[in-house]
């Protein structure tokens, strides 16, 4: 029997998994029946938590598919909330797939300095750009023209700003976009509408596991999609589905993301 902690992030659900005593990681035909919504516990993906030789610990993350993430802007705050709400501290360092990262917990709320982006086309990456950044290119996808802007956050992220969200069918545009051959590692795609001043409503088809509600890198790489647009200032509120996140690119580069974390329910399996 393991342990287990199910846990959100503005509905963005992850299993926790502490591994530090064996650091197993299950096979990716076990993370997958996990997070079977039918059959399994259910979840966007599995969080294992294991030891580390550069931080405090070390996170890796798995999609609902059984592949594996670098990094995951909601899991890593249900995973610092996960590590620090038995504790007296309110500060860890963790090492992920995007380097070591840094989170800070103030009462309910997780801020995690989610390093630098991106915006190198090769990096992130995206084919037939070179070092260029993408910002506003055109790309056709199922027959249709649609402007797109690219950034990593340690996972590569297409931003499309559209008129009206509503217009959009996710379910079927998503997967075509996650696997275009513009971008050979698949990417996350954000489509996004401005609301408001410094406010953006967002919704993702995430790369390995389909339509969430949420996606924490996918926010943060859509605040700087929106500043690199001039459609946003250096802070932004993004509305996601399953809740909000405060997205502030600071003037060292880096980004700060600030949102909830919440412990579901624990069990064994």
């Amino acid at each position: 029997m393991k342990n287990f902690e199910k846990w959100q992030g503005c509905g963005n659900d992850f299993i926790i998994i502490d591994s530090r005593l064996d650091g197993q990681i299950d096979s990716a035909e076990k993370i997958s029946k996990l997070c079977d919504r039918h059959f399994g516990i259910g979840a966007d993906g599995v969080i294992y938590v294991l030891n580390s030789n550069v931080a405090e610990v070390r996170m890796r993350i798995f999609n609902a598919d059984g592949s594996e993430a670098e990094m995951c802007g909601n899991g890593i705050r249900c995973f610092t909330k996960f590590l620090l709400d038995s504790t007296n501290k309110n500060t860890l360092t963790v090492e992920t797939g995007a380097g070591i990262l840094k989170m800070n917990l103030r009462g309910e709320l997780v801020t995690v300095d989610m390093g630098e982006p991106i915006l190198d086309a090769e990096k992130i990456p995206v084919t037939g750009y070179g070092h260029n950044k993408i910002v506003n290119e055109s790309i056709e996808v199922d027959g249709k023209i649609f402007k797109m802007s690219c950034v990593s956050m340690g996972n590569p992220h297409c931003i499309i700003f559209v008129d009206d969200l509503n217009e959009i069918d996710l379910a079927a545009i998503g997967p075509k976009f996650e696997r275009h051959e513009k971008f050979p590692k698949h990417v996350n795609a954000e489509f996004v509408q401005v609301i408001g001043e410094n406010q953006l409503r967002m919704r993702v088809w995430e790369r390995g596991s389909g339509i969430t509600l949420a996606c924490g890198t996918g926010a943060c790489a859509t605040a700087v999609a929106a500043n690199l647009n001039n459609l946003a200032g250096k802070s932004s509120t993004v509305i996601l589905d399953g809740g909000t996140l405060k997205i502030d690119w600071q003037e060292d580069n880096h980004i700060l993301m600030t949102g909830a974390a919440e412990k579901v329910f624990v069990g064994k399996f």
